[in-house]
C-alpha cells in the first residue's frame, strides 16, 4: 500500500471519526434537553454541550477539508459540514432566543442528518 493511499484512508477515519462526534454531540444535547426539564443543572449542561456540538461541527468541516484537499476529490462533504455549521449556528440562535417551537425539530433534523451522513461514510 502506497504512502499517500494510507494517508487518504486515514484522512477518511479522521472525516468518520469527526462526523461520529458530531452525532454523538447532538445526541447528547437530546439527553441534557430532557435534564433541562428536570433538573437544577440542565440548563448548565445543555449550555456547554452547545458549544461542545458547535465545536465539532466546525471539526467536521476541518475533517472534509482535509479529506478533499490532497486528494483532489469531490468537494460534496465539504457542503454537508458547511450546511451543518449552519445548522449549527441556527440552533444556537433559537436556543439563546428561547424558541423550542422551532429549537427542538431543528435538533431532531440535526441528529437524523448526522447519523445518515455517518451512515454513508
Amino acid at each position: 500500500m502506497t504512502t499517500q493511499a494510507t494517508a487518504t484512508q486515514r484522512r477518511i477515519s479522521f472525516l468518520q471519526i469527526a462526523i461520529a462526534l458530531q452525532t454523538l454531540t447532538i445526541f447528547l444535547q437530546a439527553i441534557s434537553a430532557g435534564l433541562l426539564l428536570t433538573s437544577s443543572y440542565g440548563e448548565t449542561l445543555h449550555s456547554a454541550g452547545a458549544r461542545v456540538m458547535y465545536g465539532a461541527s466546525m471539526l467536521y468541516v476541518i475533517a472534509a477539508v482535509l479529506a478533499w484537499k490532497p486528494g483532489g476529490g469531490s468537494p460534496r462533504p465539504i457542503w454537508y459540514a458547511s450546511g451543518f455549521l449552519v445548522l449549527a449556528s441556527v440552533q444556537v440562535v433559537l436556543g439563546i432566543a428561547h424558541v423550542p417551537s422551532v429549537h427542538l425539530p431543528l435538533g431532531v433534523l440535526m441528529f437524523g442528518l448526522s447519523l445518515l451522513a455517518l451512515a454513508r461514510r
